[in-house]
């Protein structure tokens, strides 16, 4: 996700009650029902009260940033064909969840951004935009799925192909007020969080300190950073992360040599893991019609595929899990969402399918471990809509050759002045899911309630 505008810290008001839900859905097995155009439909597959499903020894969140409905069917469309189906298509049961933030006094806030977004399923709680895992009224800290795993002796791990300190893995190891406190230099608009005010640090610092067995993706310019008060001040935060016992690999080939036995740090690029495919972006007026490059010059060799991390993440957390434990892994295609915003097709859907072919290495996993619960979904929708070819919108457009010879239009129209990018936008998204406890996905839910499902499948409390 693109950098956003910081916020200032909000006033010390008094707890408030959770909102209501919209709309009358249970988890936890019970019937949700929802009356629809004077039809009452069922929102829940699970009818029966006292059913309890059988419990997950392992759990893996995929979530693609930004992949909303239009996003997955571009994808679709230009890879496997209008009548095909990616790997995401296949998951036997299918919902849709909400994923509206809000205000510092509960109000909703109807398009979220992608750290108070990743909060709601992290915390089950909502928060406000640019907050990572802190309440939206106290600011204060709230338990993750992750660190609950952990409390329970559980491996963990996170997997991204944006920076390891960016919104989505932050809020599963962090608490900040401000999304941009990624390192020890960069905490201007986090002063309360400071290790010096009595915080916990940056994202960087606090993501080693909780130590997950694997943690890979971009932003080694953060992890290089000094660390300047507590107990490991004078080392970069890369340094406090190999005193904490963590093997620090920065490619393929060394992330392939990694054995289990002590927690990895892979950090593959500076910043962001450049993108998979290349092309022209959409533009005012429209696009030549082009095919995508399925190449990017600016990607070095050596970097490790979203796949090749998910399936080495997968295989160090199982064959490091200990006696009687499982582990709970995030893998995250975070530039689904950042080529949305540059208003990028092909980028776009060269994350996507990179994404979709994570999708299928823990579906395979699952295959042969069926106490395993996958789930994919994403944080928010974006702005990319498929219009007609001989449509002409107001923003930019691009269009695409797709593998059938058909031409797909493509446009980006959510913001008058393109150069400061798309903008997301708030209908809700996909969520599917396989293995134990995926027919608490079925239906109408919201984010939060995805936090009941991944807590409830493993046991955690």
């Amino acid at each position: 996700m693109r950098a956003t505008p910081t916020i200032a810290r909000l006033p010390r008001l008094p707890r408030l009650p959770r909102l209501p839900r919209r709309r009358p859905v249970r988890t936890a097995g019970a019937l949700a029902v929802a009356l629809v155009a004077g039809a009452v439909v069922a929102t829940s597959a699970d009818a029966d009260p006292g059913h309890r499903p059988a419990m997950a020894k392992n759990v893996i969140l995929l979530v693609g940033d930004g992949m909303g409905d239009s996003e997955i069917t571009l994808a679709r469309d230009y890879t496997v064909g209008a009548g095909g189906r990616l790997h995401m298509d296949g998951f036997p049961q299918t919902g849709t969840y909400t994923t509206y933030s809000v205000d510092a006094h509960g109000r909703p806030d109807y398009v979220t951004d992608s750290a108070a977004s990743a909060t709601a399923w992290a915390t089950g709680r909502k928060t406000v935009n640019y907050r990572i895992s802190k309440t939206p009224d106290t600011d204060r800290p709230m338990p993750t799925v992750l660190e609950l795993a952990r409390r329970e002796g559980l491996a963990t791990g996170s997997v991204t192909t944006a920076e390891l300190t960016d919104a989505t893995p932050a809020a599963m190891a962090a608490h900040v007020g401000n999304r941009d406190c990624q390192g020890p230099a960069d905490m201007k608009t986090c002063p309360g969080d400071t290790i010096g005010r009595g915080g916990l640090g940056s994202i960087a610092e606090q993501s080693v300190r909780l130590r997950p067995d694997v943690l890979l993706g971009g932003g080694s310019r953060r992890f290089e950073q000094q660390i300047t008060e507590g107990p490991y001040a004078g080392l970069t935060v890369a340094q406090q992360a190999e005193q904490l016992g963590y093997r620090i690999v920065t490619d393929a080939s060394g992330l392939r040599a990694v054995r289990p036995g002590r927690p990895v740090l892979g950090l593959f690029a500076p910043e962001d893991v450049p993108v998979e495919w290349t092309g022209r972006p959409a533009a005012r007026g429209g696009t030549e019609a082009q095919r995508c490059v399925t190449a990017n010059p600016r990607r070095p060799a050596g970097t490790p595929t979203l796949e090749a991390q998910t399936r080495k993440a997968i295989e160090l957390l199982h064959s490091g899990a200990r006696a009687g434990k499982g582990f709970f892994l995030q893998v995250e295609g975070a530039s689904i969402d950042k080529q949305d915003h540059e208003a990028d097709p092909c980028g776009q859907i060269g994350e996507t399918a990179a994404f979709d072919r994570a999708v299928k290495v823990a579906r395979d996993f699952a295959e042969r471990h069926p106490d395993t619960l996958v789930i994919t979904t994403a944080d928010h929708a974006q702005s990319s809509q498929i219009v007609p070819v001989d449509a002409e919108p107001m923003g930019l457009s691009a269009t695409l050759v797709t593998d059938e010879g058909g031409r797909l239009k493509v446009s980006y129209a959510t913001t008058t002045t393109p150069e400061d990018g798309q903008e997301h936008t708030g209908a809700q998204v996909r969520i599917a899911a396989q293995g134990p406890f995926a027919e608490r996905v079925s239906g109408v839910t919201d984010q939060t309630q995805l936090f009941t499902t991944l807590t409830g499948a493993l046991g955690l409390r």
